[in-house]
């Protein structure tokens, strides 16, 4: 499911440097975040057999996962306040 356009402006305000600094890899991770959260709560909830999404949702998974072992190479203690703003397990 994508996320609107609304939400994902908002995502790139809090955790961008600028209004429109979406590269950061903070706000890549927050937008996969909200985009995991909405699939795995909403979706797979009404459609249990839709292994084609659960595929999709696989490689998001996999790609955050990458962009927060970059962030935590290149700067840990960004690292550490995306996890704790976000939630996320680690």
């Amino acid at each position: 499911m994508a996320i609107a356009n609304q939400e994902k402006q908002e995502l790139v305000k809090k955790f961008g440097s600028s209004e429109k600094d979406s590269g950061r890899p903070e706000v890549q991770i927050a937008i996969l975040t909200k985009r995991i959260n909405d699939l795995s709560s909403v979706h797979f909830n009404t459609h249990k057999k839709d292994n084609h999404s659960r595929t999709g949702l696989l490689r998001m998974v996999g790609k955050r996962r990458k962009l927060l072992k970059y962030l935590e190479n290149k700067d840990i203690t960004r690292y550490r306040q995306i996890v704790k703003e976000l939630d996320l397990r680690k």
